[in-house]
């Protein structure tokens, strides 16, 4: 994660009432739209790749998987795994809950259910497969009202990459056609 010089060190007293604030911020999210807002505006993209990372090894150590699955998989060394596991086992509440919700949801859906179903993406695209992930998500839950709204969301993009074009194509290959194509790269 980020790192910072602070000019001076944080009391417990601080640290509590930055993670109460924080977590009040991110259960007042509504939706997926501002979920991906959210992230967006607080998150660098490595920042969310390592998040990203982490929920998906919690994902396959929830499913049962081996370390040589995992790191096969996930192309991550079995101290990252361990330590993920280590946190699952110590505290992991609020991953097993998330994973429990997403996976209900992808079920009802009828999607797909398998963490390494991404594998061939995260390959192709190593520093891109998360927000595939999450536009995949959000596009499924979102209404056609907020697909355009998303779709103005990655047209406001200020540096027009690799990346802005890939989630373009994912965003109009999701029958969005007949939406407006805010920003066409």
């Amino acid at each position: 994660m980020g790192k910072f010089d602070a000019p001076r060190r944080l009391s417990k007293k601080e640290i509590d009432e930055l993670f109460i604030d924080f977590a009040e911020a991110i259960g007042s999210i509504k939706n997926s739209i501002e979920a991906a807002n959210l992230i967006k505006d607080l998150l660098t993209e490595q920042e969310v790749v390592i998040l990203a990372r982490r929920l998906q090894i919690a994902r396959l150590i929830n499913n049962g998987y081996t370390y040589e699955q995992m790191h096969k998989a996930m192309q991550v060394g079995n101290s990252t795994i361990a330590r993920v596991q280590l946190w699952m086992n110590t505290y992991g509440d609020g991953v097993r809950t998330v994973i429990k919700r997403t996976e209900s949801s992808r079920e009802k859906e009828g999607g797909e259910t398998d963490p390494l179903s991404w594998s061939k993406v995260k390959k192709k695209y190593p520093m891109y497969f998360w927000p595939e992930l999450l536009l995949k998500e959000i596009v499924k839950s979102a209404s056609i009202k907020e697909k355009k709204k998303l779709l103005k969301v990655v047209a406001d993009i200020r540096e027009k990459t690799r990346l802005t074009k890939d989630l373009m194509k994912i965003l109009q290959s999701n029958k969005l056609s007949h939406a407006p194509a805010y920003g066409r790269v």
